[in-house]
């Protein structure tokens, strides 16, 4: 049965109760000094959290320190700067991201330890701390801030990227927010992507290990703008409690409706994500059915996704549909072409053997802000989808002048 969620209107990730979050124009990169670019999430109650984290072999000084204050599973607060991703940064990286946590601990009177740091940006570049230090002063916590800290995140987006939704269970209404920001070097295992989730439902630490990856795994990991990973990618869920109620453990009743809940908010925050890659004009979302296995499912529907030639094609509307199946025959699942069926924009194009359409209307029909790829792959029962945008000369632009 599916889950009774009801989106809540501007949602942000301070909806949940107890979450307040504040930002500030520090001018971390002179170029861009009227942008907010320092922000701060805060709980008034001390979360249980869990994260997930990029798969790159050499992770931003930033993530490294979240990744040590996170070891017990408890946080309070979160600290993000952008402009400067603080990766490939030496000792000096991790100094500058340890004092970014004992600042907000002193700021809010909690332990460094329960501080969370995030950073976005340039790589190789330092932090300029005294901007930072100064910074922190001015930013003013509201239960209204998530909107800010969503516009603070961005670096190439073009748009905030943020969401929530509420269920009730028990007599008790709990709710789930969440902001991310990432705009091209996007190919999440986990990558240039920072994502937060926050609820006000109760729960145990021991829902966080699954809970987090597979809500991850529905969503992020199964987004792709442009086959490149980052080393600062973090995605966070943070719990505090606050709306009552019973801890939710492993085996409680209202763990799927939390879970679903969690991950509609991320599986928006994903197709923001794809619609604002970086010069994207289209959304391009893949939609498989037929696997043999869940992995299968999900192989086929993010190497359809992240086809360099398909994501061009579909930038010209060209109906040139046998890249799809070229994607699926190199993604390295098994599967038998004679069993492969394929439509795009409702349009059937190959069902084992290529189905005879109009060329024209498809073509007009690719002109569409989105495009729907329905594959079926006829190996199974399992199901998948996966995001990702179409590829233009503006992705070029941007990624030849980031620095400049």
């Amino acid at each position: 049965m599916e889950a009774p969620l009801i989106d809540v209107p501007d949602g942000t990730v301070t909806s949940p109760i107890g979450f307040v979050a504040g930002a500030t124009a520090a001018r971390i990169r002179e170029d861009l000094a009227e942008r907010l670019d320092l922000s701060l999430l805060y709980s008034e109650r001390r979360c249980v959290a869990g994260a997930v984290y990029t798969t790159h072999r050499f992770p931003g000084a930033s993530l490294r320190v979240s990744r040590e204050h996170l070891a017990d599973n408890y946080v309070q607060a979160l600290v993000v700067n952008s402009g400067v991703a603080n990766a490939f940064t030496g000792e000096q990286g991790m100094t500058d991201a340890k004092e970014m946590a004992r600042l907000i601990g002193e700021k809010l009177g909690i332990p460094a330890n329960d501080v969370l740091v995030a950073s976005t940006g340039v790589t190789g570049w330092l932090l300029p701390m005294d901007r930072i230090r100064a910074g922190m002063s001015k930013i003013e916590l509201s239960p209204d801030g998530g909107s800010d800290l969503a516009h603070a995140i961005m670096t190439t987006d073009t748009v905030a990227k943020q969401a929530a939704v509420q269920f009730e269970y028990g007599g008790f209404t709990y709710t789930v927010g969440g902001t991310a920001k990432g705009s091209g070097m996007i190919n999440p295992n986990m990558a240039t992507m920072l994502g937060f989730l926050t609820t006000d439902a109760p729960l145990e630490p021991a829902v966080f290990p699954s809970l987090v990856h597979q809500t991850v795994d529905a969503s992020f990991n199964q987004l792709t703008i442009d086959n490149e990973t980052s080393p600062d990618d973090t995605v966070v869920l943070m719990a505090n409690g606050a709306a009552g109620g019973e801890a939710i453990g492993p085996h409680h009743a209202a763990l799927p409706l939390l879970a679903a809940a969690v991950e509609r908010v991320a599986v928006i925050l994903t197709r923001k994500l794809a619609r604002d890659g970086e010069g994207a004009t289209k959304l391009i979302e893949v939609r498989v059915r037929g696997g043999a296995t869940l992995a299968a499912a999900r192989r086929a529907a993010k190497s359809v996704a992240g086809s360099m030639l398909l994501k061009a094609a579909m930038f010209g509307s060209d109906p040139n549909w046998g890249r799809v199946l070229d994607a699926i025959g190199y993604s390295g699942i098994q599967a038998e072409e004679t069993r492969i069926s394929l439509s795009i924009q409702g349009v059937e194009t190959y069902r084992g053997a290529p189905v005879p359409f109009d060329e024209a209307a498809l073509r007009d029909a690719l002109a569409e802000e989105e495009v729907r790829i329905e594959i079926d792959l006829g190996e199974g029962e399992e199901t998948a989808m996966a995001w990702g945008c179409d590829l233009t000369p503006e992705y070029v632009r941007i990624n030849s002048e980031y620095t400049t």
